[in-house]
């Protein structure tokens, strides 16, 4: 839990001003029972009305000052828990961006979004209340206990006598607490990505008419999660009982013996007053301890998991040097072999290869062999195992990310695209492009006129990830989303599958003469005939490299290819 809460340090000033105000409150509370003491003794039994008067003026005032502070600590301590969340959020949400994928890939999308969310709205609930009662809570506890020996030291004796009882028992549930809601979150966890994966496929389940499937699936996963929020609730309201139960207990002993006292004159009727007030006090809070509990515990679940993504690791290297390169490069692979962290099988084995500056360079190959892993290795997007890939002629270890980035235009398999307007989106690839450069990048990418035919132009909206646009509209629109980067690298990872031939040659024409080196995968036949050079995969390792001629002549699995895309041995350009 410190990892998350030393966020609220930067706070602190405010903090001890909240806690400040809290004490007033909490000394004005103590005193009370005692000066009622004096009222009865000093005052109505001594028949002194003046005494009265003086000690409830004294109350009046201490109370209305009491009343003053706590709106004061409430003001401080909202302050402190909004600023707190907002910062550990962000810290979160910054955090995840510089994660590895591989580092992602430990964590489902639902998982980091509860953390975000649910999770800091849990701490951030503890601290205020910390502010505002769960510190106050104990100290009330301990404050009335000391009061009560102040007042009359026997009757005081008699209210601790069950005290250790009380604190053995708390110690016992908030332990088995925080195991219980630890296990709530992770099924928050579940039901929170089973809703995710249900809506990102809503359109699949629709069209097989799996709704009643989905519904029982879901009533399960959410079964389970009532079943433990349940049990966890039910342990929490369990305490109270036993709570009242032993105060009560420590209360009928007082009385009891405060009969006694008074028959043999030991003790005075304001002093039994008063300690029945500090009884009465200490069961409130006691009675809070339920609730500092379930608090407590929740927070304690939820600052271990935001803990994890604090302290996973992350790529920052932020002692190479920066040097800005986004002209056209050269890439080359040295001895590359790869495999996915956590996992015993080469996806890469032994790559060696050299792309040019300027050249048109296609990878291909079947499903599984590779091509998507060998792309991501340039950006840095993983590091490799063995062997050395050189960007420009310098190693990419040596490279500082954002600018090997920045030097990047990459557009992934699946075309992704933000919710917002067209021009948002295409801005996105460099936010300080012109105007004139956007529209030039579109007309490249042959999407301008399909935009232009659109109601609102560049102004209209797209749904989340792009679901108001066809297939091959979202591909060109993130082909010149990297074109407004004007790369030094443009890859393109099969991002022109869903175009038709005449569109697909139109866009390669437009970068022709771009300074740009181009790395892309596809399945085309068509599209590797244009190419400088192809690179054929199979298995995670190279199987022929040259030109479409040379491919032909040397590799029996490129001329299966071909064979599989010509129709009476011709292709069908």
């Amino acid at each position: 839990m410190l990892t998350v809460y030393k966020f609220a340090l930067k706070y602190k000033w405010f903090i001890a001003t909240a806690l400040f105000f809290m004490l007033i409150e909490l000394t004005v509370e103590l005193t009370q029972p005692y000066l009622i003491s004096k009222v009865i003794d000093d005052g109505i039994v001594a028949e002194s009305i003046d005494t009265v008067w003086f000690y409830l003026l004294i109350m009046s005032a201490i109370s209305m000052v009491a009343f003053v502070s706590g709106i004061m600590n409430s003001l401080f301590a909202s302050h402190v828990a909004n600023s707190f969340s907002y910062d550990l959020r962000t810290a979160l949400f910054r955090r995840v961006q510089y994660f590895t994928l591989a580092t992602l890939s430990k964590f489902p999308t639902s998982s980091l979004i509860t953390r975000m969310t649910q999770d800091v709205l849990q701490s951030e609930m503890l601290l205020y209340m910390s502010l505002r009662v769960i510190i106050k809570a104990p100290l009330l506890v301990v404050g009335s206990l000391i009061m009560s020996f102040v007042v009359n030291p026997t009757l005081g004796f008699y209210l601790s006598f069950l005290t250790p009882i009380l604190l053995i028992f708390l110690i016992f549930t908030a332990r088995k607490g925080g195991q219980i809601f630890l296990r709530v979150q992770k099924r928050l966890d579940k039901i929170n990505r089973f809703i995710q994966q249900n809506l990102e496929a809503v359109r699949l389940i629709k069209a097989n008419d799996r709704a009643g499937f989905e519904i029982n699936k879901f009533s399960k996963v959410a079964g389970r999660l009532r079943d433990d929020t349940i049990y966890a609730l039910r342990l929490m309201e369990s305490i109270m009982p036993v709570l009242l139960l032993i105060i009560n207990g420590s209360l009928l002993v007082v009385l009891w013996m405060a009969s006694d006292l008074l028959q043999n004159n030991a003790v005075q009727v304001g002093e039994v007053v008063a300690v029945v007030n500090y009884a009465l006090r200490m069961q409130g809070g006691f009675s809070m301890f339920a609730f500092i509990i379930i608090a407590f515990s929740r927070s304690k679940a939820s600052s271990d998991r935001m803990e994890e993504v604090l302290k996973s690791p992350i790529s920052i290297n932020d002692n190479a040097e920066i040097v800005k390169e986004n002209q056209a490069g050269s890439v080359k692979f040295e001895g590359v072999s790869f495999r996915y962290p956590g996992s015993s099988r080469y996806v890469l084995r032994d790559i060696s290869f050299e792309v040019r500056e300027k050249e048109k360079f296609i990878i291909m190959g079947g499903t599984g062999s590779g091509k998507s892993t060998l792309l991501s290795l340039i950006p840095k997007m993983y590091e490799t195992e063995e062997g050395t890939i050189y960007i420009n002629g310098r190693d990419i270890k040596e490279w500082n990310e954002e600018d090997l980035r920045q030097a990047i235009g990459y557009v992934p398999q699946s075309a992704v695209l933000f919710s917002g307007s067209i021009f948002e989106n295409l801005l996105w690839g460099d936010l300080e492009a012109l105007e004139s450069d956007i529209f030039t990048s579109t007309q490249k990418a042959q999407i301008h006129n399909s935009i232009e035919s659109f109601d609102h132009r560049y102004d209209t909206r797209v749904g989340q990830r792009g679901v108001t646009l066809s297939g091959g509209q979202k591909q060109r629109l993130s082909i010149a989303r990297a074109l407004v980067r004007k790369p030094g690298i443009l890859i393109l990872d099969d991002s022109t599958s869903a175009l038709d031939i005449r569109t697909e040659s139109a866009l390669w024409e437009a970068i022709r003469e771009e300074e740009t080196t181009q790395i892309i995968v596809t399945q085309k036949i068509v599209t590797a005939k244009m190419a400088d050079r192809i690179l054929l995969l199979e298995g995670g390792e190279i199987n022929a490299l040259g030109s479409h001629e040379e491919l032909l002549q040397q590799s029996d699995l490129y001329r299966s290819i071909v064979e599989s895309q010509t129709e009476g041995g011709q292709l069908d350009d």
